[in-house]
């Protein structure tokens, strides 16, 4: 295996080698869901000092070490190896461990920048709980006990609360499926727009909070095709 040196930080963000190769199996039985789209991660601040250029990323294990290369918008696709899911290896960025969150990116090729679909917005989900990537960590949130752990209680109930991540500051979310059309209510931008201060510390969403949003994906009378459209505040479309 290639070997790298990473300058060590004190508290590293890790998540579970294990848990985002799970994730990947997710994908991957689950990509009907979503057939055109490919799968990445990316990499999100969480604080506002949290420095978003030059994060390096490794795979280590007992014995295994493994580079990640980050591309510029800080997403990665992570390799497989049989060495580090036997020696339960981590994956460790070059931060503290509140300084960044993490999720899944899962995107359809040839949408506008300012759309998603719904399906890959599911598969998402899905992923990211497998992968064990939500930080939420404050047992104020009430949703997160056992549902933290299922993901199929978090992305098939309408209170599963997953919160996705527009590109930039939202105004408002439309959906569409033929002549089918929706705005997002307000009790889904935002972080349901009941943050306190006592609260925020504890959200992915700290720094992200309006390009928070939570999508339908537990609703069967959304398919898949169906367009999530975001109106951006700055006003362009992309």
């Amino acid at each position: 295996m290639q070997s790298v040196t990473v300058a060590s930080t004190r508290d590293p963000v890790d998540k579970s080698y294990r848990r985002m190769v799970k994730g990947m199996d997710r994908f991957e039985r689950e990509h009907a869901l979503a057939p055109q789209a490919t799968l990445r991660f990316r990499l999100l601040p969480r604080v506002s000092t949290a420095k978003m250029t030059g994060i390096t990323l490794r795979i280590a294990g007992d014995s295994a070490t493994l580079p990640v290369p980050v591309d510029e918008d800080n997403s990665f696709v992570l390799p497989r190896n049989d060495l580090a899911l036997r020696e339960d290896a981590a994956v460790l960025a070059n931060r503290k461990t509140n300084s960044m969150t993490w999720r899944a990116s899962v995107r359809t090729p040839g949408l506008p920048d300012n759309v998603r679909r719904l399906g890959d917005l599911r598969l998402e989900c899905k992923v990211g709980m497998d992968a064990g990537l939500i930080s939420n960590s404050a047992p104020i949130f009430g949703w997160l006990s056992n549902m933290l752990t299922d993901t199929d209680k978090v992305c098939a109930s309408p209170d599963g609360n997953y919160l996705f991540f527009a590109e930039r500051p939202i105004y408002g979310v439309t959906l569409h499926y033929g002549e089918q059309r929706a705005a997002l209510p307000f009790k889904l931008l935002y972080a349901a727009g009941d943050q306190t201060a006592e609260t925020l510390p504890y959200c992915d969403c700290q720094v992200l909070l309006e390009r928070s949003y939570y999508a339908p994906i537990w609703d069967p009378r959304w398919p898949d095709d169906t367009l999530v459209e975001f109106d951006f505040i700055d006003g362009g479309a992309s």
